[in-house]
């Protein structure tokens, strides 16, 4: 009702006004406490009436015709509408956070896809058959085949083993390092470094951005994305290091007398400068081969390219630090 009474009062002030000015300021007054009124009438503030869902209060949308504010400036007020009405109805942006199991690497399939291949890489070499030459076939002259030695299993055993300790190690570590992004980050950056960056490729597809932007752009996703993976790799791979310099025995006794402690450091400190740049050279060539895969499909080809960009980058940084005269080491 209090409401009602200073929209009444409100359109008093549009009727003629006479030669005494005090009409003008008795309506303001009596709209002020028609205000007022209201206020000591609900208890809550007139401003924050729609926060608590008061029945009978609407708000009313102006005639297109109708022209407002100071000076004539009916466009400066229509385009603030405008952009108010956008930014209320306009769709809000969404950053999901999916955090995979800690013990992701452990899982039944993903644990048997690296064991596979772990010894695939080792026990294949081993089934290749060799061209003969010119002093096997004088071996075979001078031995039986019992004489022959036999073919070594056990090492490509070990190996195999090692390189799945290092695989689920490396995917528990960056399990770790998202865990602790989304803790000390907001979630628009955690959701950067960890949203699928092939599924993110596929999206900006659909946007049909020029072809140059569109190379940028997942490579910039792929570099973010593979940011957490690569960091995981260099902290396996440093204590890995770490326990080859300061941890293992040498292998024999004249070993350890060269091999004092300032050596140790040095050595050590040799080992973490090619594990970082290995490391970088993977991340930039990742995602620049995730950025041209994505140009022949826009979600199978990112994966591709980020797989063999990866693979391809230490291999690339040791073959241009040969060049240079300062080889990395192993």
């Amino acid at each position: 009702m209090a409401v009602g009474i200073g929209l009444l009062l409100n359109q008093a002030t549009r009727l003629p006004r006479a030669p005494i000015h005090s009409h003008a300021a008795f309506s303001a007054a009596a709209a002020a406490a028609a205000a007022a009124a209201a206020v000591s009438s609900s208890g809550v503030p007139l401003s924050a009436r729609h926060f608590f869902g008061f029945p009978g209060f609407t708000v009313a949308h102006c005639d297109a015709s109708a022209t407002y504010g100071l000076n004539d400036t009916p466009d400066l007020i229509n385009d603030l509408n405008s952009k108010i009405y956008d930014s209320i109805h306009s769709p809000i942006k969404e950053y999901p956070l999916e955090l995979k199991p800690l013990y992701y690497a452990f899982q039944f399939k993903i644990f048997g896809v690296t064991t596979l291949r772990a010894f695939l890489l080792y026990y294949l070499p081993l089934l290749e058959p060799r061209p003969p030459s010119d002093d096997d076939e004088d071996d075979d002259l001078l031995q039986d085949d019992s004489e022959r030695p036999p073919v070594d299993l056990v090492t490509p055993f070990h190996k195999s083993l090692k390189q799945i300790a290092r695989e689920t190690s490396v995917v528990t570590t960056r399990r770790v390092l998202e865990r602790i992004t989304v803790r000390h980050v907001s979630q628009r950056t955690a959701w950067k470094y960890l949203k699928d960056a092939a599924k993110s490729s596929k999206r900006k597809a659909i946007r049909g951005m020029p072809i140059p932007e569109y190379t940028y752009c997942v490579a910039r996703t792929t570099f973010r994305t593979h940011t957490l993976g690569v960091a995981a790799a260099w902290v396996v791979q440093s204590i890995v290091q770490v326990y080859k310099c300061f941890v293992r025995k040498p292998d024999s006794d004249d070993d350890q007398e060269l091999f004092d402690e300032m050596e140790k450091f040095r050595l050590f400190g040799r080992k973490i400068y090619s594990v970082t740049i290995k490391c970088g050279f993977s991340l930039v060539f990742a995602s620049i081969g995730a950025g041209l895969g994505a140009l022949l499909h826009s979600h199978h080809g990112q994966w591709i390219g980020c797989v063999l960009g990866d693979l391809a980058g230490p291999v690339i940084a040791i073959l241009v630090f040969e060049k240079l005269g300062c080889p990395l080491e192993d």
